[in-house]
């Protein structure tokens, strides 16, 4: 087992980082940290995401995209600002669900603007009271004069307000005698507009988090994706990705935490001498040095389980639930290195504790994420308890 970059692996590290510090973060910068940025600057920070092969990693190179191994992709996503590692997610994993369930005229007519970043995508599966178990979806989808007829709510919807596209899962059947099953269509908003209102939270504020609505949103039927009942299966292959990546965005925050620690240490004097030098000023930079460590090792284990094609459900919701926890923590941690200066939002690490804070919910909750430890560990399925006759 190594664990060493190859070279590749770090030329592809360095060529992000490169972007990031002379244009992703110039972007961010000049912006309000508090509102969400515009469309026109994400489109051009997608614009730049697309050279570096990054708006579809999970794609084949025969289909445009970069056909990344998870693990390199992995170590590209850490080095990305999480506001717009979680942005990239939600596109290109909206991408890679499109190419898994469409036909080829669906690929060349819907695929090529997002690879290239001109256009934006979403996917919309949670509702406003379905979370982590898909099959609660109540949004509908009917066949009406030809047309798909949507109506029903989405919630938690990232990129939801500047996509251009949303896949949305829906359900259809159980009238007519017909067996009922979830449906995944892609909804072009200049052909079938939908409402998308802003949700502010506590951290990734320059980010967007929407609230969907379709109501007798008409859709080309030609834009139907896969078969009834593929939409549960493609769901979980790709969460099953997206959790170690989610991970990786914590580690990126730790990190960054502990690098102003250790800067701070070095320079701060209490009682006549550097505090860097305190037993337990140690002991806390120990700590978080050590959790951003094991948080990118398991993540990184997880990406590999992936590229190996083994059964990775139970590894990628370990990876997740540790990594945000631990991370948090040690962001946390980074703040009583400064005292005061830590709670302040001169300094800036009160953002990557409300930002390392927002990481803990997608792609499954601290409790969902233990449930699915525990039923690869023991085989029972605590979602659904067996029935007492």
């Amino acid at each position: 087992m190594n664990f060493e970059r190859s070279e590749d692996q770090t030329l592809m590290v360095e060529s992000a980082r490169r972007m990031v510090e002379g244009r992703i973060a110039p972007i961010l910068n000049s912006s309000d940290p508090d509102k969400p940025l515009s469309k026109a600057d994400m489109i051009r920070i997608f614009g730049m995401l697309a050279e570096e092969g990054l708006t579809a990693p999970r794609l084949p190179t025969s289909a445009g995209g970069s056909g990344m191994a998870m693990l390199d992709y992995g170590m590209v996503y850490e080095q990305l600002p999480p506001v717009i590692a979680i942005s990239l997610l939600s596109h290109e994993v909206s991408t890679a669900r499109i190419f898994a369930e469409s036909t080829d005229e669906q690929r060349l007519r819907l695929i090529p603007d997002l690879i290239a970043g001109k256009q934006i995508c979403c996917t919309g599966s949670t509702e406003p009271d379905t979370g982590s178990d898909p099959r609660g979806i109540k949004t509908r989808v009917t066949e009406s004069e030809g047309s798909l007829v949507i109506n029903g709510q989405k919630m938690w919807i990232t990129n939801g307000s500047i996509s251009d596209l949303a896949v949305v899962t829906c359900v259809s059947g159980g009238a007519d005698g017909k067996k009922p099953g979830m449906r995944r269509v892609a909804v072009e908003r200049t052909k079938s507009p939908y409402l998308a209102v802003e949700i502010p939270t506590i951290g990734l504020c320059q980010g967007h988090l929407s609230e969907l609505v379709f109501d007798d949103c008409r859709v080309p039927i030609e834009n139907a994706l896969g078969e009834t009942g593929d939409a549960a299966r493609v769901l979980t292959l790709t969460w099953n990705i997206n959790r170690p990546l989610m991970g990786l965005s914590a580690v990126h925050l730790a990190q960054r935490a502990l690098d102003a620690a250790i800067e701070y240490a070095g320079i701060r004097k209490q009682f006549g001498q550097v505090i860097g030098g305190m037993q337990l000023v140690q002991e806390r930079l120990a700590d978080i040095a050590t959790a951003v460590e094991t948080s990118r090792l398991l993540c990184y284990r997880a990406l590999d389980a992936a590229d190996r094609g083994g059964r990775n459900n139970g590894l990628s919701a370990m990876a997740k639930r540790y990594a945000t926890n631990a991370c948090l923590q040690a962001v946390s941690l980074a703040m009583e290195v400064h005292g005061a200066m830590g709670i302040s939002r001169e300094l800036g690490l009160e953002q990557l504790y409300r930002d390392a804070r927002m990481l803990l919910v997608p792609d499954g909750t601290n409790e969902i994420l233990a449930l699915m430890i525990g039923r690869e560990l023991t085989g029972l399925d605590a979602f659904r308890p067996p029935k007492v006759h």
